[in-house]
């Protein structure tokens, strides 16, 4: 549909002149995509305007073309006239083309007519000469079958004769009695029997010089399947019963592959004088004879055949190892014959053959890799049950993992793709597998971090930090297993770029969750490890006891249980400096100790605030026995109170110096705990403040 221009917008306005001229053109969806530029007031102004602009565009249009349209009129004058007076020729004109054309068609029809009967009649000449000579031929070739029987040239020239005969009777089919068909076939059959006769003596004779004439004359009669699988039947076959069977298995010293070997070396040496013929060769000067594929029709159907029914115990896949080992030797036998085939055209008609997806279906390969699928996570499972109360280290003193479970777990992925279990052709199963051990590892590895232990000893302390060790080194060596894994799938397959990505990312996605189980195995390390240090903090509410009324002389020394409160840190320390980075192993310390200190913080707090409360009730006390009649036995016992408290704070002092001189042999700075001043200069005071009795 054609459109006149329109004047443009000006630019101020809120639309162009390009919205109105759409022929999608909606009031609706105009309103609706210019509802966000300008508001309902502004759009109609600016309506306003554009409609001006059109109205001035109208009256400039018909100004002018004014002039044209009041001209028309008198340009039209006469026309009718000037019509008329054409009209009449132009009929006659049309009439006479007509009638010539009439004239042209009556011609074409009747030469058209000649030409097809004599196309008729030259045809029934060439039946009828075909016919003369397919009863004058037939004669001659029963002459000429008489003297084959004992000379070559002569059942050449049989050949070119009864091909020559099959041309011409296909042409004069109609004109052949029953008689002469069935002598043709007759004689047709008494020739092929012949040439077959010729073909097989001069294979078993070994007098291959007439194999080119032979393989020629099949060629000329049409008959090259038959020639195939004439020399599976009489050839392939009788040589093929002898080498597969399971007796001849069994007297192979070197098993299937031996077998497979002498396969091999028939098509070698046997077939060579065929194979030498039909393919093309660097080392001939003439042209192969084409459109016989020997290896393909004749000798691998045979040798399928007779290992799908004579040795069917090699595809049993209950033994896994024994499997493998025959699946790979099968196809290193199908690689072979397929370099036997010298051409790629061969080698695909072989992969295409019904009896070569026969084959390879033959071979389960869903219950091998089911069998490898509950060797290799039957074992993962198995030590992950055996290791659920108790952790065990690898036998192995050389492993780099330090938890059996783990190095199980690697142990898995590695045979998933060990040269003696991998198989192509499963390969994305396997790499499913190898997935499903690293998820397997993740969850247990999850389980284990975040069991509770109400009271966790030091072995349990020391699991954790061993799989903590062993997180850190699985993850460091993923890459090192995904290197293996694409290495062996280049061997195999062409991996496309989005391929390689997809393989990385799965692999960085496991890495990424064990890593995690890092940040989690890190931190119930410390909980565990401040929850046993915590214990010897429960004394700190008894110090009050071992001097109240109890006439003990002033402490000198710290109490055992702030010796206590460390040592399941200095233990660690001692256990751990030689296999932890020190890095991380300051990094836990430095947590445990800051919750502990937290806690003794609270304690020393706790302690002293009951000491205070003590004291203010001993002052509420004096005053009340100043008030009373009581004698200086009473004082004695307000003085005593008294030193009883300092004796108290003097002991935390004592303890909590001794707390940070620990802290320091674990290799911890003062500065770095953050309480830890804080709780100092709580006991300090003690120092400064002077004793004082209650009177």
């Amino acid at each position: 549909m054609s459109t006149f221009p329109v004047p443009k917008c000006p630019s101020e306005l809120c639309f162009s002149s390009n919205d109105f001229t759409r022929e999608s053109f909606s009031v609706d969806h105009f309103l609706q995509e210019h509802r966000n530029k300008a508001n309902l007031e502004r759009m109609r102004d600016d309506l306003g305007v554009y409609l001006k602009v059109l109205r001035s565009a109208m009256i400039d249009l018909i100004n002018k073309d004014y002039t044209d349209f009041v001209n028309l009129s008198t340009n039209l004058t006469g026309l009718d006239k000037a019509i008329d007076n054409i009209q009449t020729p132009l009929g006659q004109l049309k009439d006479e083309l007509t009638q010539v054309q009439l004239n042209v068609n009556e011609a074409m029809a009747e030469v058209t007519s000649l030409l097809e009967k004599r196309r008729k009649i030259e045809e029934q000449k060439c039946v009828l000469a075909s016919a003369i000579k397919v009863n004058s031929w037939l004669r001659k070739l029963t002459q000429l079958l008489i003297a084959a029987d004992s000379c070559f040239a002569v059942l050449q020239r049989a050949v070119a004769d009864y091909s020559q005969i099959k041309f011409h009777i296909v042409r004069c089919q109609k004109l052949l009695t029953p008689s002469d068909k069935l002598k043709c076939d007759q004689l047709g059959q008494k020739l092929t029997n012949m040439i077959d006769q010729r073909f097989i003596s001069c294979l078993i004779d070994q007098q291959y010089h007439n194999l080119p004439t032979l393989l020629g004359m099949y060629l000329t009669l049409g008959r090259i399947s038959d020639a195939e699988q004439l020399y599976r039947r009489d050839v392939v076959a009788p040589a093929m019963a002898k080498l597969i069977n399971e007796e001849a298995l069994a007297g192979q010293p070197r098993g299937l592959q031996g077998l497979y070997h002498s396969i091999i070396s028939f098509v070698e040496e046997d077939m060579r004088p065929l194979l030498a013929l039909t393919t093309a060769s660097s080392n001939r000067s003439s042209p192969p004879i084409k459109g016989f594929q020997f290896i393909v029709k004749s000798c691998w159907p045979e040798v399928e055949e007779r290992l799908e029914m004579n040795l069917t115990s090699i595809f049993a896949p209950g033994n896994p190892e024994l499997f493998f080992q025959r699946y790979t030797e099968s196809l290193k036998f199908l690689s072979k014959l397929e370099e036997c085939c010298s051409n790629p055209e061969t080698v695909h008609l072989l992969k295409n053959h019904a009896s070569y997806s026969s084959f390879m279906h033959r071979w389960n390969l869903p219950v091998y890799f089911q069998i490898r699928f509950q060797e290799i996570a039957g074992k993962l499972e198995y030590v992950i049950d055996e290791n659920e109360s108790d952790l065990r280290k690898p036998k192995n003193k050389d492993s780099c993992f330090q938890l059996t479970v783990t190095e199980t777990a690697w142990e898995c992925l590695q045979q998933c793709w060990a040269e003696k279990v991998f198989i192509p052709q499963l390969a994305h199963r396997f790499w499913k597998l190898s997935l499903q051990v690293l998820a397997r590892y993740y969850v247990w590895s999850g389980h284990f971090i975040n069991k509770k232990l109400p009271n966790p000893s030091d072995e349990d302390i020391d699991n954790l930090v061993r799989l903590y060790a062993d997180l850190e080194t699985l993850c460091r060596k993923l890459p090192e297993f995904l290197s293996t894994v694409n290495s062996l799938f280049s061997n195999h397959f062409t991996l496309s770029n989005k391929m390689k990505e997809n393989l990385k990312s799965s692999v960085d996605e496991c890495s990424t969750q064990l890593s995690a189980q890092l940040t989690s195995a890190g931190d119930r390390v410390t909980q565990q490890l401040s929850c046993a240090c915590a214990h010897g903090l429960r004394q700190v509410s008894e110090v009050p006891r071992l001097f109240r009324r109890t006439n003990r002389q002033a402490p000198s020394q710290p109490l055992p249980y702030v010796a206590q409160v460390l040592a399941p840190a200095a233990r660690f320390h001692r256990a751990h400096s030689g296999s932890l980075r020190q890095p991380q192993l300051g990094l836990w310390l430095r947590a445990v100790v800051n919750d502990l200190t937290k806690q003794y913080y609270s304690c020393v707090c706790s302690v002293l605030t009951s000491v205070q409360k003590t004291e203010e009730s001993l002052r509420r006390l004096k005053k009340i026995r100043e008030r009373s009649s009581s004698g200086t036995a009473a004082a004695a016992d307000d003085r005593n109170a008294g030193r009883d408290d300092h004796k108290i704070r003097m002991q935390l002092h004592l303890d909590v110096n001794s707390f940070c001189q620990q802290v320091e042999s674990l290799d911890i700075k003062r500065h770095e705990i953050d309480q830890l001043q804080s709780l100092l200069n709580l006991v300090q005071t003690v120092q400064a403040k002077p004793t004082t009795d209650v009177k």
